[in-house]
C-alpha cells in the first residue's frame, strides 16, 4: 500500500510513544528532555535581599542630599539578624544579602557620597528600589520546568538553584541500524569489482547520535533468510529498529518477508514521496521498526522527514518537526512526480529574506549536493513547478 507524505507521517507519529523516564545527574541532563513537572519546592529568592552593594534605607529619609548616619553592615553570607534600619541612619549591605528590618529600599554606592561615617544620598529613592523580593522570580510549589521542556544551562542554573542534584527525564531511543545487500563491504575494506561501500550506517548512525539518541550497528545482512532473521533478531530488541534496502519489489529483497515472519505488524511499505519512496514501517508491540531505501540520498531524506519526528517524540520532545519558512526561489523548481518532492537547496539569507536555488543535480544517485545543501525545499504532489521569484516552502537544516 503507498500512502501519501502527510498520512504516513502522521501514522507513524500516532503508534509512537514517549519511552520511560530515568534519573540523570545535573551535569548530564543538557539537551534532554524533563519527564515530569518540576515544582520548586521553596520561593526564590528564599528571603528579600539587595540587588546592589549599596546601603539599605528608609526612603521616609532619603530626600536627595539627606545626610544619613552609617549604623551597621550586611555582607553576602550572613543573616542580617539583629540589624535594623533606625530612622536617620542606613546600613552598608552588599548584592544579596538579606534586607534588614525597617528597610524598604537599597541605595547603590554610586548614588551616593561616602565620608566616614556619613552617606549622602544624590539622587531619588523610591520604595522597593533595588530590592529582590522573596518569591518575586519563583513563587513556593510553582512549575518552575514542565514535562517536555528540553534543558539548557538556564534549566541547569535553575535546577542546581534549587538543589536538585537529578532530575527524571526521557530515556534516549537505542536506535539499531542494519544495512542489507550481497553487494555491500564495510567501510575500510576495499570492494572488489561489483561491491560498494556501506555508507548508509554511518549516516544514519550520524543522524541518529545528532538528535540525542543512541545508535546501535548491527552490521551488514547478506540477501538470504539466515543472515537476515539473525541480525533483525538481533534489532528488534532495540527500541527502534531501521533497516536499509530489501523493500523494493526484487526477488531477492527478503526484508519485509522476515519482518512478518518476526511478527512485525506492516502498516505500510511505500509512501508518496521523491526521493525515499520504497520506505516501510511497521510495529513490533510497540517498537517502530523502519525499513529505508538503500540509496544514500533517498535513505537520509526517509530518515529526515519520517524517522526523525518519530526519534524525538520517543525521547519526550514536544516539537518534532522542522519548521517550515518560506524562501524566494532564484530559479525555477520542477515537480513532474505527482507526489511529494524533497528538493536539496541552498538557501541564503540576505536584506530581503531567504533566497533558495538548487543544490544542483536532484538525481538520487548525486551525494554531493547533499553536501552542499542546507536545506529542503518541499512541493506538494499538486505542485508542479515553482516558478523564479516565487515563495517555495523550505526546512532549513541548520538553523
Amino acid at each position: 500500500m503507498t500512502e501519501s507524505f502527510t498520512a504516513a507521517r502522521n501514522m507513524i507519529l500516532e503508534n509512537v510513544s514517549p519511552l520511560d523516564s530515568e534519573p540523570v545527574d545535573l551535569l548530564q541532563l543538557v539537551g534532554r528532555v524533563v519527564a515530569e513537572d518540576i515544582r520548586a519546592p521553596w520561593p526564590l529568592p528564599r528571603w528579600d535581599n539587595s540587588e546592589m552593594d549599596g546601603f539599605a534605607v528608609r526612603v521616609a529619609d532619603c530626600q536627595p542630599l539627606a545626610q544619613l548616619q552609617v549604623d551597621g553592615y550586611i555582607p553576602a553570607g550572613a543573616s542580617g539578624s539583629g540589624i535594623s534600619v533606625q530612622p536617620g541612619t542606613a546600613v552598608r549591605i552588599m548584592t544579596g544579602a538579606p534586607v534588614p528590618a525597617g528597610c524598604d529600599a537599597i541605595v547603590p554606592i554610586e548614588n551616593t557620597d561616602v565620608d566616614g561615617d556619613l552617606v549622602t544620598i544624590k539622587q531619588a529613592v523610591r520604595s522597593g528600589d533595588y530590592i529582590r523580593f522573596r518569591g518575586s522570580d519563583i513563587a513556593e510549589d510553582e512549575v518552575m520546568i514542565s514535562t517536555g521542556t528540553v534543558l539548557r544551562p538556564a534549566e541547569i542554573n535553575l535546577l542546581a538553584s534549587f538543589s536538585r542534584p537529578a532530575v527524571p527525564v526521557f530515556r534516549r531511543p537505542q536506535v539499531a541500524i542494519l544495512s542489507t545487500g550481497d553487494e555491500l563491504v564495510a567501510p575500510g575494506e576495499t570492494p572488489a569489482a561489483g561491491q560498494i561501500i556501506d555508507s548508509n550506517s554511518g549516516s544514519l548512525a550520524a543522524a541518529v547520535k545528532e538528535l540525542g539518541a543512541t545508535p546501535l550497528l548491527l552490521g551488514i545482512a547478506r540477501d538470504n533468510r539466515e543472515s537476515l532473521a539473525e541480525k533483525i533478531a538481533q534489532g528488534l530488541k532495540a527500541d527502534v529498529l531501521i533497516t536499509s534496502a530489501g523493500v523494493s519489489t526484487g526477488d531477492r529483497d527478503l526484508v519485509r518477508e522476515i519482518l512478518e515472519e518476526a511478527g512485525v505488524q506492516r502498516l505500510f511499505w511505500k509512501v508518496a514521496i521523491k526521493p525515499g519512496g520504497p520506505t516501510a514501517f511497521g510495529l513490533k508491540g510497540k517498537r517502530p521498526i523502519f525499513s529505508l531505501p538503500g540509496n544514500p540520498v533517498s535513505s537520509m531524506i526517509g530518515f529526515e522527514e519520517l524517522v526523525r519526528p518519530a526519534l524525538l517524540k520517543m525521547a519526550g520532545h514536544r516539537e518534532v518537526l522542522r519548521p517550515l519558512t518560506k524562501a524566494i526561489l532564484k530559479a525555477p523548481l520542477e515537480n513532474e512526480t505527482g507526489k511529494t518532492r524533497f528538493l536539496r537547496v541552498v538557501v541564503e539569507k540576505t536584506a530581503e529574506g531567504l533566497l533558495a536555488e538548487s543544490a544542483g543535480d536532484q538525481n538520487t544517485g548525486i551525494l554531493s549536493t547533499m553536501i552542499r545543501a542546507n536545506a529542503i525545499a518541499i512541493l506538494s504532489a499538486e505542485q508542479t513547478e515553482i516558478l523564479e521569484g516565487e515563495e517555495v516552502d523550505v526546512q532549513l537544516l541548520n538553523p
